[in-house]
């Protein structure tokens, strides 16, 4: 995999995990691909979870997962994507250095970006994505920090994705003795 044209190809992975917005922030289904961009394995991550605990009624994701085919492809089974199609803002809230000059608002005009803009503006929508925030990025932070895991250490696909598989294992097992602790 390489991050650009301008790069060297390096051995690496990206791992994906589909995760429990209602409260339990359980892992659900898990994806390795060796590419950098998310969108391609979208779709099939979401609709592995047929087999299994069966598929989701509204999915979160964020812009990296935004692709018209994919999203045509959940709404054609009874999916709801609310994905992000663009930056919210023109910079992060937290940087203080000074703003550079304003750029030219991106120009949207695929129609299902359009349509997935008016969704997102809903008060409704809004809150639902929300969750995203708070769900996701806490799950891989936990991995890295509490769990330790910051890199594979097998190399080849099938062999990162069982390492994988067990890293989400190992966090919902840590996920389901921790509240069983408090009480």
């Amino acid at each position: 995999m390489r991050r650009s044209d301008a790069h060297e190809y390096r051995q690496a992975y990206n791992a994906q995990a589909v995760v429990c917005a209602e409260g339990t922030q359980m892992i659900l289904a898990t994806g390795v691909v060796t590419t950098t961009a998310d969108a391609p394995s979208f779709v099939s991550t979401i609709l592995g979870m047929e087999q299994g605990i069966g598929l989701p009624r509204t999915v979160l994701a964020d812009t990296g997962f935004a692709s018209g085919p994919a999203v045509s492809a959940l709404q054609a089974r009874g999916i709801e994507p609310l994905v992000a199609i663009g930056r919210t803002q023109p910079h992060r809230a937290y940087d203080f250095r000074p703003l550079p000059k304003p750029k030219t608002a991106r120009r949207i005009t695929e129609p299902w970006r359009l349509a997935m803009q008016a969704k997102l503006e809903t008060p409704d929508a809004k809150t639902r994505y929300a969750r995203r925030k708070q769900t996701v990025e806490p799950v891989f932070g936990i991995i890295k920090s509490a769990l330790g895991f910051t890199r594979f250490h097998l190399r080849g696909l099938a062999k990162v994705t069982a390492e994988w598989n067990l890293i989400a294992l190992a966090y919902n097992c840590r996920r389901l003795h921790r509240p069983r602790l408090a009480t």
